[in-house]
């Protein structure tokens, strides 16, 4: 094991007392050994890196300047607080950042005092932010400063836009720091991105420029580096130029930038400057996310969560995966792909995440058939009704926990239509490392109750790719197919494409003791579960791949509750309100009586690790559902 890096000025930092003592002219040395102590922890220890190596200096001067904890930082989603969180005592822990029982993926304060408020989901900084400045007025607290911390994707979310207006109306004294490196996760699109970047405009300014560049250009005067140094200097002058409000000061409230997010020792004169001042206020940075390693500044959506690298020459870690099965993702992108190229009704729609849904793959080949609609799930809802409405077949895909947000649309704008729009709601169930805010675990039972909705959830790739062809056919109205994170259990994934008649499940064993009965992936841990019990023990057990939540199979559930006394049900998803819960009300309506079993996802929030550290904790795993089923024997 190779010794740990000595650093003359991390060292001696345990917390931003520490900090406030040296001088502002070394603050670009400490800039440096923390932005190589986040690249040599995270080589080996994998997490979001490139957004916290692009406010390396943001976080030093931000705690440089503030009076921190006494000052509260509210930051935004969470990639990017890393550094935050080595400058804030958590240096000599930071090893077990998403480990199980370690130092959690985002900010929370549960966990530091510094961590001043829960992090995870993009847009909620100003709001929560504003919350903060307000009762720090009414408590008479004249010398506490907030400040929200967000970047330019998250700016996008109709959230922020609700905290920017109420800002303008409120009093108070807020400091909005807009981190914009022209990245979210994938690449930021919308209005906003380009708004930001030319905050006002003229058709004459422009064509100016334009001229001016090329002949620039031309005689190699400019160059991308002195390109960037122009923008951001005429950005400072256009409102002039142009006699034009920029946004922010049109909502009253005052804007400062764009300025230069990497030079340290301006960022504290600048803070220095404007933190007492009154009334709400937004400072403009101007950042490079993966600042400071050559290869996650060229491809920055690479390198937003890279996996094990080597620290030195930033080549990946990757595995041979041919033999594997493919992840859920893939076989939903490239089914997409496949539907969209027969069905010419289909489209694509998804929230900022192309890259991590695999939407991409019909983006590519498709262009136009799919749209990034920017970090706005309830607007990718409502987007994907309109687009029903007048006859096309949208394919919406949200991750589970960000489909939360989009509850009221989904409900409002789709299903009291019966809209044909197919939500397909990727990294359902737990997820692992990102812990409790990024957990899918709410879907079943948040959309259980809501009229007109098909709710299904394939057990393996093949499953899917039905589900899929089945949802876009004529009738199906208001779709949703939901699935896991990660690799399935078929390798030869590319089956026939078939209609699944709805509200249809399967008999995958018959048995007469026990009746298990199962919805999703979960189901292959219930079947090896279900092999060893009656290899062991002298028991026949039945399974039953659920397969629709909604609409349920009564035939089916008929045959359970004549048939069985003993039934144990298994989910990746919370147990109150779940599929767990739906049968428990049939049977009680039909007057069938069994004794029921129910394993899932308990009612508290559960915490980062593997997945099947997770599983285990949640009596979700094999040996755990062994120890149930030999508890009925």
């Amino acid at each position: 094991m190779e010794d740990k890096p000595i650093y003359k000025l991390l060292d001696i930092i345990h917390s931003p007392d520490d900090l406030r003592k040296l001088k502002v002219e070394q603050l670009p040395q400490l800039c440096d050994e923390l932005r190589q102590d986040i690249i040599n922890e995270l080589s080996c220890n994998p997490g979001h890196f490139g957004a916290s190596l692009g406010v390396v200096e943001l976080t030093v001067a931000l705690h440089y300047v503030f009076n921190t904890p006494y000052d509260k930082l509210v930051w935004d989603v969470g990639h990017q607080a890393y550094g935050h969180k080595i400058l804030t005592g958590r240096k000599e822990v930071f090893n077990t950042n998403r480990k199980l029982k370690g130092i959690r993926p985002f900010p929370s304060p549960e966990e530091s005092e510094y961590d001043t408020f829960t992090c995870g989901h993009a847009s909620n900084s100003i709001s929560a932010a504003l919350g903060m400045a307000v009762a720090a007025k009414k408590k008479g607290e004249k010398d506490r400063h907030i400040v929200a911390i967000i970047g330019d994707g998250s700016m996008s979310g109709g959230l922020a836009f609700e905290g920017l207006n109420n800002a303008s109306s409120t009093p108070n004294d807020l400091l909005i720091v807009l981190n914009d490196n022209d990245m979210s996760i994938d690449r930021s699109v919308g209005g906003m991105k380009e708004y930001l970047f030319n905050l006002t405009t003229t058709n004459s300014y422009n064509q100016l420029r334009y001229n001016a560049s090329k002949v620039l250009h031309k005689i190699g005067v400019l160059n991308d580096d002195r390109r960037k140094a122009l923008i951001r200097f005429g950005n400072s002058l256009k409102s002039i130029a142009a006699k034009q409000q920029n946004i922010f000061e049109g909502m009253n409230i005052r804007y400062f930038g764009p300025i230069d997010g990497h030079d340290v020792e301006n960022l504290a004169r600048v803070f220095h400057d404007i933190k007492d001042m009154k009334g709400p206020k937004i400072l403009h940075l101007h950042t490079i996310k993966g600042k400071g390693f050559k290869p996650a500044e060229k491809e920055a959506t690479l390198w937003h969560a890279p996996g094990i690298f080597d620290p030195v020459t930033g080549e990946r870690q990757t595995s041979d995966t041919k033999e594997l099965p493919p992840k859920f993702q893939d076989v939903f992108g490239n089914t997409l792909l496949e539907l969209a190229q027969e069905n010419e009704r289909i489209l694509g729609i998804t929230p900022a995440m192309p890259t991590g849904c695999s939407m991409n793959i019909i983006m590519d080949k498709m262009p136009d058939r799919a749209f990034d609609v920017g970090i706005a799930e309830g607007h990718a809802v409502t987007f994907s009704g309109g687009l029903a409405k007048e006859g096309m077949q949208p394919f919406c895909n949200i991750y589970s926990s960000f489909l939360q947000r989009g509850y009221d649309n989904v409900i409002h704008d789709v299903a009291i239509e019966n809209l044909p729009v197919v939500l397909c709601i990727d990294r359902a169930g737990l997820v692992g490392e990102d812990g409790p805010t990024h957990h899918g675990v709410f879907d079943l039972a948040y959309l259980r109750p809501i009229p007109n909705l098909t709710i299904a959830s394939p057990m393996d790739e093949h499953e899917l790719r039905k589900l899929m062809f089945t949802a876009q056919l004529p009738n199906k109205g208001a779709f949703t197919i939901r699935y896991p994170r990660g690799r399935g259990h078929i390798k030869d994934w590319k089956c026939p494409l078939e209609e699944i008649p709805v509200g249809k499940g399967r008999k995958l064993k018959g048995g007469k003791d026990i009746a298990i009965v199962t919805i999703g992936p979960i189901g292959y841990t219930a079947s090896a579960a279900i092999q060893e019990a009656e290899k062991e023990k002298s028991i026949s057990i039945a399974h039953y791949d659920l397969r629709f939540l909604k609409p349920l199979d009564e035939e089916m559930l008929h045959e359970i509750g004549t048939h069985f006394d003993k039934v144990i049900t298994i989910e990746d998803g919370v147990k109150k309100g779940g599929m767990g819960s739906a049968l428990l009300e049939f049977f009680s309506e039909n007057n069938y009586k069994p004794s029921v079993k129910r394993i899932g996802v308990p009612d508290e929030f559960i915490e980062h690790g593997k997945v099947n550290e997770l599983y285990y904790i949640c009596g979700m795993d094999k040996k755990s559902i062994l120890k149930e089923i030999y508890s009925f024997i």
